[in-house]
């Protein structure tokens, strides 16, 4: 299998195996659904992060608002009793006020925040380190592993404006945010590998060969934004490695260098004639004017 090494400009995003025969149009789609699945199972630990800590979120007309504003405006939040954590809630205001403040107990949190650590594990970016390729079948498994830990602490479901909820049922609307940057839509979507754009139309074995063991580096980024940097020609890693040598090297030389050093030469208890220039009184003669 063909391995990938998939990075968004210089950045590493995950592993990636595939083959030679691979249409270049169905290998884009694969890996910008892995990309962007990603970036969907971070926004939703995010949310989770907060969802343990102040409850589900208020409707958008009570968010950001003062408890003297929604008293003036008599505003209600009809999903409160209706949104009730399993085990009861624990009050914990939130100071930006978009969630409700209703918060799980202690239990239902370290449910809620070790499925956040276990499905970040599964997708994280450190997968490339330990050389683990992540699928669109692990993307799923985070997703669904997120769902479960939901419907555990609020069986009853969240309130259709949770953008939790929004992102399990792909209705969210990232419109105005950073996270659109992020986003790649799937038409918009290009591989590049050295410098040459992986041309929808083509496969893989056209631009790579037919060795099934061969790895690249590809970076994915969106049509119109031309040509990424290259990859330098040694890696991070090595070009570090190379400099700890090169300061090693040149303080071993330092060393021999001061091992060396035969100044001391020039001494008067170096002097091997200072025994005879004493005996015949030649030793406090200096040449030169006075």
């Amino acid at each position: 299998m063909v391995q990938l090494h998939v990075k968004r400009g210089d950045e590493s995003q995950f592993l990636f195996t595939t083959t030679v025969d691979v249409p270049v149009e169905e290998l884009t789609k694969q890996v910008t659904a892995v990309y962007n699945g990603r970036l969907k199972v971070d926004r939703i630990c995010s949310e989770m992060e907060e969802l343990a800590e102040h409850g589900v979120t208020l409707p958008p007309n009570m968010q950001g608002l003062t408890d003297e504003q929604i008293t003036e405006l008599k505003l209600r939040d009809e999903w409160a009793l209706k949104c009730v954590p399993s085990g009861g809630a624990e009050f914990k205001k939130d100071e930006i006020g978009r969630r409700n403040g209703h918060a799980p107990n202690e239990k239902m949190k370290q449910v809620l925040r070790k499925t956040i650590e276990e499905a970040k594990s599964l997708i994280s970016k450190k997968q490339v380190q330990a050389n683990v390729c992540v699928t669109l079948e692990m993307v799923k498994e985070a997703l669904d592993q997120l769902r479960g830990a939901v419907m555990i602490v609020y069986p009853m479901g969240l309130p259709p404006h949770d953008p939790i909820r929004l992102e399990f049922e792909d209705r969210e609307d990232l419109s105005g945010t950073q996270a659109a940057l992020q986003l790649i839509a799937d038409s918009e979507a290009q591989l590049w590998w050295a410098a040459k754009e992986l041309h929808r139309g083509k496969k893989l074995t056209e631009y790579v060969g037919k060795n099934e063991k061969t790895k690249i580096i590809v970076k994915i980024q969106k049509r119109g934004q031309g040509a990424p940097a290259r990859e330098p020609v040694i890696s991070p890693e090595d070009q570090k490695q190379m400099m700890m040598y090169y300061s090693r090297r040149e303080e071993e030389l330092k060393k021999l260098q001061k091992a060396d050093d035969d100044s001391y030469l020039d001494s008067e208890w170096a002097d091997r004639h200072s025994l005879k220039k004493q005996f015949q009184g030649l030793g406090d003669i200096k040449w030169g004017p006075r």
